[in-house]
C-alpha cells in the first residue's frame, strides 16, 4: 500500500504540475505583446529567380542561349564561371530583370551560374544551375594580316583567310571588331565564303593606330563549326607612300606626304603581257624570291631563282623587283616584262645604290603603288590587297 500510494502521489505531483505550471501567473501574461510572443515563420521573398538553360542541360548552344532573369524584385548578382574558374562577362540589366552574356559561350565547356535576387522589402532569394555546351564537329581559324605589331602603309587592308567556309557571315563579323585612332568608320566586304577585308573610306592617316578584335571563340560560322580565336592585334600606320608608275612613260614617281621624292625609270608589262593599271597595295616583301612562270599561266617562258628586292602587288603574280638580266638601258625606254614593274638591280641584292634596292629599303608594307596609261584593265578588287580600286560606295553595297 506504501508503495501504491507513493506512486499515484508522485503521479499526482506531475499532473498537478503540468497542469498548474503556470499558476504564477504567467499563462496569463504569454499575450501577445507581453514578452514572450509565439514564434512566427519569416515571409518568404516574392523575388524569383529564372536560369535558361535548366539546370543539368547538355549540348546548350553557345549563342542567344544563356539569359538570367528576375520576377517580383530585381537582381542583384550573377556570377557565371566556366570550368576552369574563368568568369564570363556580362551585365544586368538597367530595370534589374536580366542579365546576358557580353559575348559567345566556348564549346564543350561546363558554366555554372549563381544568381541572387531581392524583392521590394529587401528579403533575397537564390538559384543555382549548371550546364554544358556544344561539342562542334569541327572549328575554324582566321589567318590574319598584318602582323601584330607591325608598321604598315597607308593602303594597308586588314585581311583574313579563313581555314574553313563560312555560311554565318554576319556572325563572324559581329566577331570581327576593327578600331582606328583617330577613329574612322570602316566596313568589311567578302570574297567567297573564306575571304574577308575591312579598310577605311580612304586611306589611312599617317601615324594612325589600328586594332583588330577577334572574338570568335565560340561563334558558329557554319553548320556545327565553330570559331576558337579571342585575340587582340595592333599595328601602326607609318608615313604616307603613293607610287605612281607610268606604264607609257617608263617610269615611276615616288611620293611621300604628297611630295615627289624620287623618280625611278621602270619596265613594265610587255604589250603581249601588260601590266594591271590601278592601284596595288605591297602585300609582301622579299629581298630574293624565285620566280616560275609555271606557277602563273606562263609555261617554262621563265624561272628565275634569285629575283632581288621583290615586292608582291597581287594574288595571280604582279611584283615590283629588282631586275638584274635586262640591259640598263631597257629601264626608262621600253616595256619588257610578263605583267611585273622591274627596276635596275645587280644579281645578289647586294648593291644598296641600284634603284630596286633604294625603293625596297624605302617601302612598308602596305605602301601603295598605282599603275597607270598601261593598256590592260584595272586590277580586280580581290587581286591582293587592292580594295582601293571600289568607290566607297561599291566597297559598302
Amino acid at each position: 500500500m506504501r508503495s501504491s500510494v507513493a506512486a499515484l502521489a508522485l503521479g499526482g505531483v506531475l499532473l498537478l504540475a503540468s497542469a498548474c505550471g503556470p499558476a504564477d501567473g504567467d499563462a496569463a501574461d504569454a499575450k501577445p505583446g507581453n514578452g514572450t510572443a509565439a514564434t512566427t515563420t519569416p515571409a518568404v521573398s516574392t523575388a524569383v529567380v529564372t536560369i535558361a538553360p535548366k539546370d543539368g542541360a547538355s549540348d546548350v548552344a553557345t549563342t542567344g542561349t544563356l539569359k538570367v532573369s528576375a520576377s517580383g524584385g530585381r537582381l542583384t548578382s550573377v556570377v557565371v564561371k566556366d570550368d576552369k574558374g574563368a568568369p564570363v562577362a556580362g551585365d544586368i540589366s538597367a530595370d534589374g530583370l536580366g542579365w546576358t552574356p557580353s559575348g559567345h559561350l566556348d564549346t564543350a565547356t561546363q558554366y555554372t551560374v549563381d544568381a541572387a535576387a531581392k524583392d521590394r522589402s529587401g528579403r533575397e532569394s537564390d538559384k543555382h544551375a549548371t550546364f554544358t555546351t556544344v561539342v562542334p564537329k569541327d572549328s575554324f581559324v582566321g589567318f590574319f594580316t598584318p602582323e601584330d605589331g607591325s608598321t604598315v602603309g597607308v593602303g594597308m587592308e586588314v585581311y583574313l583567310h579563313f581555314n574553313r567556309a563560312i555560311t554565318d557571315k554576319a556572325a563572324v563579323e559581329k566577331g570581327l571588331t576593327v578600331t582606328a585612332s583617330p577613329a574612322v568608320p570602316v566596313a568589311a566586304k567578302w570574297n567567297g565564303s573564306q575571304d574577308v577585308y575591312i579598310r577605311p573610306a580612304e586611306y589611312w592617316a599617317a601615324g594612325t593606330r589600328v586594332t583588330l578584335e577577334l572574338d570568335l571563340k565560340g561563334v558558329e560560322g557554319a553548320p556545327g563549326v565553330y570559331g576558337k580565336q579571342d585575340k587582340s592585334v595592333h599595328f601602326t600606320v607609318g608615313r604616307r607612300q603613293i607610287s605612281v608608275v607610268d606604264a607609257a612613260r617608263h617610269t615611276m614617281t615616288v611620293y611621300q606626304d604628297k611630295k615627289a621624292i624620287k623618280t625611278i625609270p621602270i619596265s613594265s608589262g610587255a604589250p603581249d603581257h601588260t601590266t594591271y593599271n590601278g592601284k596595288m597595295v605591297i602585300s609582301e616583301k622579299y629581298v630574293k624570291t624565285r620566280m616560275n612562270g609555271d606557277t602563273v599561266g606562263f609555261g617554262g617562258e621563265y624561272d628565275i631563282p634569285d629575283v632581288p628586292h621583290a615586292m608582291r602587288l597581287t594574288n595571280s603574280g604582279t611584283f615590283i623587283h629588282g631586275n638584274y638580266w635586262a640591259a640598263p638601258s631597257v629601264f626608262g625606254s621600253s616595256n619588257t616584262s610578263h605583267g611585273c614593274v622591274g627596276l635596275h638591280d645587280v644579281r645578289g641584292a647586294g648593291d644598296p645604290t641600284t634603284p630596286a634596292a633604294w625603293f625596297y629599303d624605302h617601302s612598308l608594307v602596305g605602301d601603295v603603288v598605282q599603275v597607270v596609261n598601261s593598256k590592260d584593265q584595272t586590277v580586280q578588287w580581290y587581286n591582293g590587297l587592292n580594295g582601293w580600286n571600289l568607290s566607297w560606295a561599291d566597297w559598302t553595297a
